[in-house]
């Protein structure tokens, strides 16, 4: 059947997601921490044995834990190749730990109708098993091409609050390599879309696009350095939408407008100036 427009509401059943000092290292090598060996703001992601460095894990490290697919399960077939990645949010209740387990519960949250496909809107909500308290939620929204057309509502567009003719208060330009792909893969992500140039050249790509949340990460990298002092306990959530595909090997640049005191707007270019992650949004605490 196609999809199911009133599975909003449906859950999941808990799924319990468990990781190591190890995973968190290799995630903040995936999303490019550490291609200069001698920076102090990257060692705490990197690396677990610097003298007088403590390890943590960088806020974006969030999205490769939660499993999502029994909500998703909920709304009848479709064709996984017509899935586009839209947004993602972040909201960090606190500090993620270096190792830990988490009950994620996930929820489709709203499912809207764009004409050409639909827009689906799952939120998962993650509790550290040792106490029981919340520790992150991931809202993440979904287009699949060809599913829409049903008469729903077309629900809310992303708003930017990049203010109009204002220069960016900082930006931020990281390189990412040319195996990017292959090493974020490692995190859990294995769609061949990133790393099978047949299987990208079936997309209409020339070669293996990164992952979205790949970028997502860089760009979570450079909010953390410039906003909060490379602190992850001063991140509170981070959101944007995707807008364009990346390549191995280009260039990032993150620029970020502070709009209050706890608050920033973002977006990030790829190498030749076109916007890849729009909408942007950040907030932080002291």
């Amino acid at each position: 059947m196609p999809i199911n427009p009133d599975a909003v509401g449906s859950t999941g059943d808990p799924v319990e997601t468990s990781w190591s000092a190890k995973d968190a290292l290799l995630y903040a090598v995936g999303v490019g921490a550490g291609q200069d060996p001698t920076n102090p703001a990257d060692l705490p992601f990197v690396t677990e044995n610097s003298m007088e460095i403590t390890q943590r894990v960088l806020p974006t490290f969030a999205v490769v834990l939660p499993d999502v697919s029994g909500a998703l399960l909920s709304m009848g077939s479709f064709n996984p190749v017509m899935l586009v990645h839209g947004e993602e949010r972040v909201h960090l209740h606190r500090e993620i730990p270096v190792r830990g387990t988490v009950s994620t519960v996930a929820e489709i949250t709203a499912v809207w109708d764009k004409g050409s496909g639909a827009v689906v809107e799952i939120t998962s909500r993650s509790s550290l098993l040792d106490d029981g308290e919340p520790l992150f939620d991931v809202v993440m929204s979904a287009f699949i091409r060809g599913e829409g057309g049903w008469g729903g509502e077309r629900g809310p567009s992303a708003q930017s609050e990049i203010p109009d003719g204002v220069a960016p208060d900082v930006e931020v330009v990281y390189t990412t390599r040319p195996e990017q792909a292959l090493v974020y893969r490692l995190s859990g992500d294995r769609n061949p879309l990133h790393s099978d140039p047949s299987f990208a050249a079936l997309a209409g790509f020339d070669r293996p696009i990164l992952h979205g949340l790949c970028t997502y990460g860089f760009t979570g990298r450079a909010i953390l350095r410039e906003l909060c002092d490379s602190d992850p306990a001063r991140l509170e959530s981070i959101s944007g939408r995707f807008s364009s595909p990346v390549f191995p090997g280009e260039d990032l640049t993150v620029q970020i407008w502070r709009t209050a005191s706890a608050r920033a707007a973002f977006r990030t270019l790829g190498g030749d100036g076109r916007t890849v992650i729009d909408a942007g949004l950040v907030t932080t605490r002291s």
